[in-house]
């Protein structure tokens, strides 16, 4: 990933995991790379010219065996797809709990938890 892009973002959590992405969603093969001629990149201006400490993000980990260019797209796609198909399902059995739950809160005098 081009580090000093002013859409790059990286973040470290408390157990040390780090999240290294593309702000605009343009890298499908995050953490590992961004796609060559980047029609979006744009060099970030605070960092024009500087010189970086010991508080830089961390080194990008070693790409896994077997991961292709654009494998890692292939795979998102599909979880994408996936998640897309059985979205609504999921949706429907939340606002139906939801439903089943605001009725007995009118037995029982409580009002719905949901914003008006």
């Amino acid at each position: 990933m081009r580090q000093e892009c002013k859409h790059f973002e990286s973040r470290t959590y408390r157990d040390g995991e780090t999240v290294r992405k593309c702000d605009l969603d343009l890298a499908p093969d995050a953490p590992w790379r961004c796609p060559d001629n980047c029609p979006s990149y744009e060099r970030r201006l605070a960092d024009v010219a500087w010189t970086h400490g010991s508080l830089v993000t961390p080194a990008t980990p070693d790409e896994p065996p077997g991961v292709a260019e654009g494998t890692a797209a292939a795979v998102l796609d599909e979880a994408e797809d996936f998640l897309n198909t059985v979205g609504d399902r999921v949706r429907a059995e939340v606002e139906s709990e939801r439903a089943v739950t605001s009725r007995w809160g009118r037995w029982f005098g409580r009002r719905s938890r949901r914003p008006h």
